[in-house]
C-alpha cells in the first residue's frame, strides 16, 4: 500500500540516534539545544523552543501570546483540530473563519468579518492563528494587518510549510516560520511532516522575552536562573514560578531531529520535483476538466507536506454529489493499493464543536472545499514510477 505520507530514515539517522543512546545524555541535555539551534537556521527565526508536538507547541504559543480564562481567538475552519483546541487550552474560546477553497487558507474578507463581529461584541480576539495549509505559506502579512486594528497577537500555525518561502510586500523572500510576520511560530515533526523526531514540535519567536517564558512554560514552569531565584538554599535549588507543563522533547528525538535537519533541502527539492510531475499529468486531458490541485498564493513557494487535489464541480452539481464523487475515488485508489486521505474535516462540523455552538452553512468556503479535497501520496521516499502509478490509478477511476 503506497500510503499519503511517510518518514524517510536513512542509515545516518539511526547512527545517530544509537550514538545518543550511547551517551550519557537521554533527556534534558545538550542536543537539545543544538536541534533548536538547527531550527533558527532553517527558519530565521531568533530562538526555537523544542517540545514534546505540535500540539503542544500551540498550546504554549496560545499562553505565551497571552490567552487567558474569557479571551477569545480566531482560526481557520480548514484544520486539524489542535489549531483551535489550544486556544481552548489556554482557557479560551475560539471563532473560526472561513477559507478560500481554490488554496486551504484562511480567507482575508471572512476573518475581517469575524474579528469585527467579536469586536462589537465586546471580545476582540486576544490571538489569530492562521494555517500555512499543505505547505504554503499563508497571506501573513494580511492577517497582521488586521490583528493590529485590535491588537492581536498572531501565531503562525506552521506544522505543514518547514522549508516554505514567500515574498514579502516589500519584495524580500522570507522562510516559513522567521517571525517577522508574526509573534509566534510553530513546527510539527510528526513522522508525515518534512523532518521528523518520531513526536515533537517547536515554537519559534524572535521575542527574547516570550522565549525565555517558553522555556518555563515547556518544563512545568519551574526555573534555575540565579538573577530570577527570590532566594537561594544551595546549588539544588529551583522554584517554580508558574505553572507550566511537562512538554519537553528528549535528547534521543534531538538526535534524530538534528540529522534529519540536515536533509531539509533535498526532502524539500524532491518533495517538489513529485509536485511538478503531478501537476504536468493533471494539467493535461482528461485531468484538467475533472480536478484542479490546490493553489499555492502568488509569491509562495510550497514545501509540499501534502499534494491535494480538488474534484471540479459540474455545472449546478451538488456538494453531496461532488462528496460521492470523492468517495469513489478514495475508495478506488485504495482497491490499487494506493491510500489517499482528506485534509481536513472542517472543524466547524466537529461534534464537540457543535455542541459550542458551530452550526452548518455559516462556512461556504470549507464545505466547498471539503467536499472535493483529497490528499494523493506525496513523501520524499516516493519514486517516478510512484507518482506515475497515482497518476494512472486516478484516471483508471474518473475515466473507466
Amino acid at each position: 500500500m503506497l500510503p499519503y505520507g511517510r518518514q524517510l530514515i536513512e542509515e545516518d539517522d539511526i547512527a545517530a540516534v544509537t550514538a545518543q543512546l550511547r551517551s550519557d545524555w537521554l533527556t534534558q541535555g545538550p542536543m537539545v539545544a543544538k536541534f533548536e539551534e538547527a531550527l533558527t537556521g532553517l527558519t530565521g527565526a531568533r530562538f526555537a523552543v523544542a517540545v514534546s508536538s505540535g500540539t503542544a507547541a500551540l498550546h504554549l504559543a496560545a499562553l505565551a501570546a497571552g490567552v487567558r480564562d474569557g479571551d477569545t481567538g480566531v482560526t481557520s475552519d480548514v484544520t486539524f483540530v489542535a489549531s483551535a483546541n489550544c486556544i481552548r487550552y489556554a482557557g479560551g474560546k475560539p471563532a473560526l473563519a472561513d477559507v478560500d477553497p481554490t488554496t486551504g487558507h484562511i480567507s482575508l474578507p471572512a476573518l475581517r468579518s469575524v474579528v469585527a463581529n467579536l469586536k462589537a461584541a465586546g471580545k476582540p480576539p486576544r490571538v489569530i492563528v492562521p494555517v500555512d495549509f499543505s505547505g504554503s505559506v499563508a497571506d501573513l502579512e494580511g492577517v497582521r494587518a488586521i490583528a493590529d486594528e485590535v491588537g492581536a497577537m498572531v501565531i503562525e500555525d506552521a506544522a505543514h510549510s518547514l522549508g516554505a518561502t514567500y515574498t514579502s510586500r516589500e519584495g524580500e523572500r522570507l522562510k516559513a516560520g522567521n517571525c517577522r510576520h508574526a509573534q509566534l511560530a510553530i513546527l510539527s515533526f510528526h513522522p508525515v511532516k518534512h523532518i521528523t523526531t518520531g513526536e515533537g514540535g517547536a515554537i519559534l519567536t524572535n521575542d527574547e522575552g516570550a522565549y525565555r517564558e517558553l522555556l518555563e512554560l515547556r518544563t512545568h514552569g519551574i526555573t534555575k536562573d540565579p538573577a530570577r531565584l527570590t532566594k537561594v538554599d544551595g546549588p539544588w535549588y529551583y522554584e517554580q514560578q508558574s505553572l507550566g507543563y511537562h512538554y519537553r522533547l528528549t535528547d534521543v528525538q534531538c538526535a534524530l531531529g538534528v540529522s534529519q535537519a540536515g536533509k531539509l533541502d533535498r526532502f524539500v527539492a524532491r518533495r517538489r520535483a513529485i509536485a511538478e510531475r503531478y501537476n504536468q499529468a493533471f494539467g493535461a486531458s482528461p485531468f484538467r476538466e475533472l480536478l484542479k490541485p490546490l493553489a499555492a498564493r502568488p509569491g509562495v513557494e510550497s514545501s509540499y507536506h501534502l499534494y491535494v487535489i480538488r474534484l471540479t464541480p459540474a455545472p449546478d452539481e451538488t456538494s453531496s454529489s461532488v462528496a460521492a464523487r470523492r468517495r469513489a475515488l478514495y475508495d478506488g485508489l485504495r482497491e490499487r493499493g494506493i491510500a489517499p486521505q482528506v485534509h481536513y474535516i472542517p472543524v466547524h462540523t466537529q461534534p464537540d464543536y457543535q455542541r459550542a455552538g458551530f452550526s452548518e452553512g455559516n462556512f461556504p468556503g470549507a464545505d466547498a472545499y471539503y467536499a472535493g479535497c483529497l490528499s494523493l501520496p506525496m513523501f520524499p521516499g516516493m519514486t517516478d514510477a510512484d507518482v506515475d502509478r497515482v497518476v494512472n490509478a486516478v484516471g483508471e477511476v474518473l475515466t473507466p
